[in-house]
C-alpha cells in the first residue's frame, strides 16, 4: 500500500482537504479533492475545501521571534497574512487531505510555505522522541492530525512522484501523524485534467480511477486508512496498452509510448478547439 501507515482512527467527522495547486479551482488537483469530499460526505462528514492560491502566505522569515521569551511560539507575521485563520480550521478538522500537484519534483511552493510556518508554533528547543523512535522536538497537535495526501502530475515516470511520496511519508514519520494513504494521479495532461468529458471515452479506465477516490473519501470518513484494493485502483495507469506499467520501463518501448501519448494530447486538444 503506497504510503500507508496502515493505522485506524476514529470516525472523521471534519474533513479539511488543501488544496497546494497554483492553478486553485481550476487545477485537476482540485477537481480529485472534490471527488474525495463527495465520497467522505456521502458517510455523514462535514467537509472543507481551501485553496492556497486564494489566501495571502507569508513565508517563514527564520527570523526566531517566536522562540524569545517575550513572544514565546508567537509568530510576527500572524496579523499580516491568512496563515493563523487557516491553523484554526486544521486544527477543528479531524482529518487533512494534502492535494499537491508536482512542480519541479517535489510538492508544490504553497504547500511547502504553509507547512515551514508550523516552524513558529513549534518549540524547536524541546527536543523529543517520536513514536517511531526519531529525535525531533514539540510539535503544535494540529501537526499529528491524521493525513492522506493527493499527488498529482502530467507526466507517466514514476520517478517525477518520488520526492512528493517520500516528503509526506517522512512528514508523518516525524509528526506522529498517521498517514492513511497517499494517492498518485500521473497522466493527468491526458485525462484531460478531470474538466473534459471526452477523456473518459479515450481512458475508460478512467471511471474506475474516479469511483475510487470517491470510496477513499468513504473510507476516510469511517476512520480509514484508504484500503489496499482502493488504492490500486485510483493508482492504476490509464493509457490503453496491455501491461503499460511494466512497459513503460522498458527503453525499448519508450518510443512507442511517446508516438501514443502525443496521439492521444493531439485528440484532445482538436477537441477543444472544435
Amino acid at each position: 500500500m503506497r504510503g500507508c501507515s496502515c493505522q485506524t482512527v476514529e470516525r472523521a467527522k471534519r474533513i479539511l482537504a488543501l488544496n497546494a495547486s497554483h492553478r486553485g479551482g481550476r487545477g485537476y488537483t482540485r477537481f480529485l479533492l472534490e471527488l474525495i469530499l463527495e465520497g467522505a460526505r456521502g458517510q455523514g462528514a462535514q467537509t472543507e475545501l481551501v485553496d492556497l492560491a486564494g489566501l495571502k502566505l507569508e513565508p517563514c522569515r527564520a527570523c526566531e521571534v517566536c522562540h524569545q521569551p517575550k513572544s514565546h511560539l508567537r509568530c510576527r507575521l500572524a496579523d499580516k497574512d491568512e496563515v493563523a485563520g487557516l491553523f484554526e480550521r486544521m486544527r477543528r478538522a479531524d482529518l487533512i487531505v494534502y492535494g499537491t500537484p508536482v512542480y519541479v519534483f517535489g510538492v508544490a511552493s504553497r504547500l511547502k510555505v504553509l507547512l515551514e510556518r508550523m516552524y513558529g508554533i513549534s518549540d524547536v528547543r524541546d527536543l523529543r522522541l517520536s513514536r517511531s523512535g526519531l529525535i525531533f522536538h514539540h510539535v503544535d497537535s494540529l501537526c499529528r492530525k491524521p493525513l492522506a495526501a493527493v499527488i498529482c502530475c502530467d507526466s507517466l515516470e514514476a520517478p517525477i512522484v518520488k520526492n512528493a511520496v517520500h516528503y509526506f511519508q517522512t512528514y508523518a514519520r516525524f509528526m506522529d501523524a498517521p498517514l492513511l494513504g497517499i494517492m498518485v494521479r500521473n497522466g493527468a495532461a491526458l485525462a484531460g485534467h478531470g474538466r473534459d468529458p471526452a477523456a473518459l471515452g479515450r481512458f475508460p479506465a478512467l471511471e474506475e480511477v474516479y469511483r475510487a477516490y470517491r470510496q477513499a473519501g468513504a473510507e476516510l470518513a469511517a476512520g480509514g486508512p484508504i484500503s489496499r484494493r482502493t488504492l490500486a485502483r485510483a493508482n492504476r495507469e490509464i493509457v490503453p496498452l496491455p501491461a503499460f506499467a511494466l512497459l513503460k520501463r522498458l527503453r525499448p518501448f519508450k518510443p512507442r509510448i511517446l508516438e501514443r501519448a502525443r496521439a492521444f494530447l493531439a485528440a484532445g486538444q482538436k477537441e477543444e478547439r472544435e
